[in-house]
């Protein structure tokens, strides 16, 4: 009981110090600002800040990102490139949040579309067929995979495994066509060595809302990675709880590091 009337303590404190007890009904008359330009400029530019480049290159000297934006063939395929919902994740309209098109905002896909050059050609499949992959003409592909919406337990997951075949999608893909594998998620996910190895970049864009452009600004090289892991990156579910504190025991193994991201001049970063 002490420890439930320490959790509603601190929550009431800051409701008392937000003055939610005196105000307790936001003032609706700012509802017509909300997703105003300047309120995307800025969710843009968070996102920009936010990502994380966990691998850029099977060879660290010869980095895959940034992407050349005058590519002649693109493919762009898996479940979280041209979904809105699953980019704004949970809370949002709804608590255990929507997928499609749930608000206003730009996909991956539309992002991507806007930022290549004119003679590019942009070929989306959300599961690409084998036809498409036995092509062989494509000069990259970019998979955005990762969770869908959820809120509190439904959100519970004991194996925390990439959902809807990400992996096998991201797999496919790089067997055939240099790949950037784009995560959207609110957490690390179980990021197998063997989909590691495949694949020649990999981006944790965590939920990056409204904003895709924010991602295009970046793996175009329009602006530079320069956010790092708020958390250590675990191999495995059984691994966890795992935090920094614990890097001398026998069952620290991350595939990254807490504060690890690379940045396009090739640095590590342990900050």
């Amino acid at each position: 009981m002490a420890r439930i009337d320490d959790a509603v303590g601190r929550i009431l404190r800051v409701k008392f110090v937000a003055g939610l007890f005196e105000y307790p009904f936001a003032d609706r008359s700012l509802l017509g600002m909300v997703g105003c330009k300047m309120h995307r400029e800025l969710a843009r530019e968070a996102v920009q800040k936010s990502l994380v480049l966990l691998k850029n290159g099977k060879d660290l000297k010869k980095p895959f990102l940034p992407l050349d934006r005058n590519a002649k063939k693109i493919l762009v395929t898996g479940t979280h490139a041209d979904d809105l919902g699953y980019q704004c994740g949970g809370w949002t309209i709804t608590c255990k949040g929507l997928s499609g098109k749930s608000t206003t905002g730009m996909t991956i896909l539309d992002a991507i579309k806007r930022a290549v050059g004119e003679t590019t050609e942009i070929i989306y499949e959300k599961y690409p067929s084998q036809e498409t992959l036995a092509s062989q003409d494509f000069s990259y592909a970019i998979v955005a995979v990762g969770e869908g919406p959820y809120a509190e337990c439904t959100g519970d997951n004991s194996e925390l495994v990439i959902p809807l075949n990400g992996a096998d999608v991201i797999s496919s893909v790089a067997d055939r066509i240099p790949t950037l594998a784009i995560l959207i998620s609110g957490r690390p996910l179980v990021l197998e060595a063997w989909v590691l190895e495949k694949i020649d970049a990999f981006v944790a864009a965590w939920l990056p809302g409204t904003e895709g452009a924010g991602i295009t600004d970046v793996i175009f090289g329009d602006y530079k990675f320069t956010g790092r892991l708020p958390v250590t990156w675990f191999k495995k579910a059984e691994q966890l709880p795992m935090h920094t504190m614990n890097s001398g025991d026998d069952l620290y193994d991350p595939v990254f590091p807490f504060g690890f991201g690379l940045t396009y001049s090739g640095e590590k970063s342990l900050d």
